[in-house]
């Protein structure tokens, strides 16, 4: 475990950054501004590479609005309309994309700065948002714990609420698995019968389509580049993929595949108890250091929207109830 000062918050606070691993093994780095994942190492044939999008200054972190490796919350994803009635009370939120609320809203979780806590192989961040922060209601307790096991990085999620509210929490980690360039010649497999149709705002309109004769069936491995620009609707609306990929119809009881990935000699699995993934290619980065589609999200997450869905599977959380998920990266390499 490596532990070195990183940058400061507008406000004076230190933000420390961890490492976990053994150098020239997998390894990652982790800090405490929005619980974030900075660099994923893998051992290559030349040493190792990073396979995940990082800003080099905390500077560059204060001013992202990608995104870049934050936990989001207290909801990942969108809400539409930035409302939702939760056992028939309207909650309000702030509006942060469009008419929408996304990742929690403008001072979401990954604009926070999380207590963290090491015993040298595992970090825990912990949060605590009060009651009406961004308009969500209930006392949260949250916690996010890293840790290396074997050739995988674990991210094991942690909740608690003293009055109902609702919730959905996602590692945004970019990823290119070759270290540079796009992610168009990266070959992906998500094994999802179902995807979630999105509206022009890319909230999901209700429906479950199939993905069987569509560019979004990556149930046999595909290349991300050779339908991404295809003449279909979804992909204009998303423009390219950004949608919500169905692993199950509720919570798994223990990590399944959601996504596989494939690229410059190293392979990607990404397991997760949660029933979706989103999948999102990076189709609003814009300049440096991160060009378009240059990293790729695969967000494990409850569905976009769920306290707007009745039939979607719930994200609510009650006093006396503990949110778990788990999440694993197993990555392998020649190296």
């Amino acid at each position: 475990m490596q532990s070195q000062l990183f940058g400061r918050m507008p406000d004076g606070r230190p933000v420390h950054a961890f490492t976990l691993g053994r150098v020239g093994e997998l390894s990652a780095t982790v800090m405490q501004y929005g619980a974030r994942l900075t660099a994923l190492e893998v051992p290559v044939a030349a040493g190792t590479r990073n396979i995940v999008l990082g800003h080099a200054d905390f500077a560059s972190y204060l001013a992202d609005h990608a995104h870049l490796g934050a936990i989001a919350g207290r909801y990942a994803n969108r809400i539409a309309g930035a409302r939702f009635v939760l056992d028939g009370r309207e909650v309000r939120l702030p509006a942060n994309a469009g008419a929408n609320t996304l990742h929690g809203g403008p001072h979401g979780f990954g604009t926070l700065l999380w207590e963290a806590a090491s015993d040298g192989e595992e970090v825990v961040f912990t949060l605590i948002s009060p009651d009406g922060d961004a308009g969500f209601p209930g006392r949260l307790e949250v916690s996010v714990r890293y840790a290396i096991e074997g050739d995988a990085l674990s991210i094991d999620y942690t909740a608690r609420t003293d009055a109902p509210t609702v919730l959905n929490l996602t590692s945004h980690a970019y990823f290119n698995l070759a270290g540079a360039g796009t992610v168009l010649d990266h070959e992906l497999t998500i094994p999802a019968a179902a995807f979630l149709p999105v509206d022009a705002t890319l909230i999901p309109t209700g429906e479950r389509r199939a993905v069987a004769g569509t560019p979004f069936d990556f149930r046999t491995p595909r290349v991300i580049g050779a339908r991404i620009d295809a003449d279909d609707a979804q992909l204009r609306l998303g423009n390219g993929y950004d949608h919500c990929f169905i692993l199950a119809d509720a919570p798994r009881a223990a990590p399944a595949l959601a996504a596989h990935v494939a690229a410059g000699g190293i392979t990607l699995e990404v397991l997760t108890t949660e029933p979706a993934v989103q999948f999102y290619t990076g189709n609003g980065l814009n300049g440096a250091p991160f060009a378009r589609r240059t990293g790729l999200c695969l967000e494990t997450q409850h569905f976009p929207d769920s306290p707007n869905h009745a039939d979607f599977p719930s994200t609510v959380l009650r006093p006396g109830e503990t949110f778990r998920s788990r999440t694993a990266l197993r990555c392998l390499s020649p190296g």
